[in-house]
């Protein structure tokens, strides 16, 4: 999957990629580790795709394949402003919807003090699928680094499952 997305290159990660991507998770998510409705995920090791603006790395999402869905277990933009996170997240989108058989869903999870995320996937056509209250409890038995308090001070307590149904009627949108 190469796409060129108004001057950033899209492109699959490779295995070649796994310790750049190791270092990008370690430095903007405390860890390779992540913790999604009670599974772990080494996400270096996943599948996703890197974005490039100028011959630099812009942007970083994972994904895990389950049956009929896609769920992003990481998406980071280097550059804000550019356009990479939703880049990226079209070229996933688009590559779900020519698969055969095409993906059901592009789903991911966020906790409730990601304020920002929240607002960008809502943006971008997700809806709030599913509140898992307390559900950040369990995920700490897995992933301890989990902090207390995240975003603006904000107890991190709950995740939000976000979804974005994939069907040929959405294929014109985003």
């Amino acid at each position: 999957m190469t796409e060129l997305i108004s001057e950033i290159e899209i492109r699959a990660l490779t295995v070649d990629d796994r310790n750049w991507v190791a270092l990008r998770l370690e430095q903007n998510w405390g860890s390779t580790r992540v913790v999604s409705r009670g599974c772990l995920y080494y996400a270096h090791t996943l599948p996703g795709c890197v974005a490039m603006h100028e011959d630099q790395i812009a942007g970083l999402l994972t994904y895990n394949i389950d049956g009929d869905a896609i769920e992003v277990i990481t998406l980071n933009s280097f550059k804000p402003g550019l356009g990479v996170g939703t880049s990226l997240l079209e070229a996933v989108r688009k590559a779900a919807l020519d698969a055969e058989p095409a993906f059901r869903r592009l789903w991911l999870i966020t906790t409730n003090d990601n304020l920002p995320a929240l607002r960008f996937y809502q943006k971008r056509g997700f809806e709030i699928a599913t509140f898992h209250r307390n559900s950040v409890a369990e995920a700490r038995k897995l992933k301890p680094e989990i902090p207390l308090f995240g975003l603006e001070g904000i107890p991190i307590r709950d995740e939000i499952e976000l979804e974005l149904p994939l069907n040929k009627a959405l294929k014109s949108e985003m």
